[in-house]
């Protein structure tokens, strides 16, 4: 099978794709499978250097030929790391997570892939979340192979607005189905362009995300980290708030959400994003090697941020006529759905 070599200095493949930011790779021997886009890829890095072979696909000529260059940018390797690196604050906990993450880079997503993972993420877990877009991935997207593995692709919004909320729950998505549905469903029918939202101010396009069913502050700041490369963009969940509190506010237990939201997105600066996910990264790795109490991991929202609209996605399900599905009552309370999960 053909093989590609790409030049990736200052690049670690392993922490990158552990990172928190996307949950589909699989590790196969020394390398990881993925999809990328419509893309089936195998990923082994040796040193400076990426190894890449792509699987079966409709045009494998094209594909091969384009290959290096849907690589490079899917892992942001024109990303200037070590500016970017420099550039964080000088304080202890920043920098002893700029050496334990070191070559971390923020990939590039596809917006909708994005968008839809991140709704799903809502109370879960990591782990969790690689089971629902396995499961999401195995049900409604599109089969590929590559060294007799078969990897599927992310379904697409197509796909998945014409599907209904009790398919999603096979998917073990419990109540952020009818979100992630009614989500599919206004950006099926271009009632939200995720292309043109490219050319909003940060303000403007955090708020056409919160806009969306499932979408709070913390899943907006994903999204336009991850899929729209605003690099100051800083989510916070639990492990987010618990670095800032222990290690920029200790012994004020009375710091607000609210100041901590206001502190982050002046202190960290231009690439706060990166200066996010590091520390994201080093405080959730550290600390479970540490046997501390462990929070739920980065995509638990705090409680204030919570958001899961499920009003709001009744309204647009409505809207689509879709008939209510009986395996989620439209009247039952949120708490009382959440204990049936």
């Amino acid at each position: 099978m053909h093989l590609v070599k790409i030049h990736a200095p200052d690049f670690d493949l392993a922490t990158t794709l552990d990172s928190g930011q996307v949950f589909h790779w699989e590790k196969v021997g020394n390398g990881f499978v993925g999809a990328v886009g419509d893309s089936l890829v195998c990923v082994e890095q040796g040193r400076n250097v990426l190894k890449v072979r792509c699987g079966r696909t409709p045009q494998p000529t094209r594909q091969r030929r384009a290959l290096p260059r849907i690589i490079a940018h899917y892992f942001a390797l024109d990303h200037p790391l070590a500016e970017i690196c420099a550039s964080f604050p000088n304080d202890p906990a920043m920098s002893a997570a700029r050496h334990f993450c070191h070559g971390l880079r923020i990939i590039r997503q596809p917006k909708w892939e994005c968008l839809a993972t991140f709704i799903c993420s809502s109370m879960k877990q990591v782990a969790h979340i690689r089971q629902i877009s396995k499961a999401l991935r195995e049900r409604f997207g599109a089969a590929r192979q590559i060294d007799h593995q078969v990897v599927h692709t992310f379904p697409s919004v197509q796909r998945l607005a014409e599907s209904s909320e009790s398919e999603l729950r096979k998917c073990a998505l419990g109540y952020r189905a009818k979100n992630l549905l009614a989500t599919a469903r206004l950006v099926s029918l271009g009632e939200a362009d995720l292309d043109a939202w490219s050319a909003l101010s940060d303000t403007d396009l955090r708020e056409k995300l919160c806009a969306l069913p499932g979408v709070g502050a913390k899943i907006a700041n994903c999204v336009m980290l991850f899929a729209y490369e605003r690099l100051r963009a800083f989510p916070i969940d639990v492990w987010i708030e618990r670095v800032l509190r222990e290690k920029y506010f200790p012994g004020n237990g009375k710091t607000t959400t609210q100041r901590l939201r206001e502190f982050s997105e002046t202190y960290f600066g231009d690439h706060g994003g990166y200066a996010q996910q590091y520390l994201f990264h080093y405080a959730r790795t550290a600390l479970r090697k540490s046997g501390a109490p462990i929070p739920q991991e980065r995509n638990t929202p705090l409680h204030s941020d919570r958001k899961d609209k499920g009003k709001d996605a009744r309204t647009v399900l409505r809207k689509s006529g879709t008939p209510r599905d009986s395996s989620t009552p439209l009247g039952m309370t949120k708490r009382r759905m959440r204990g049936r999960l």
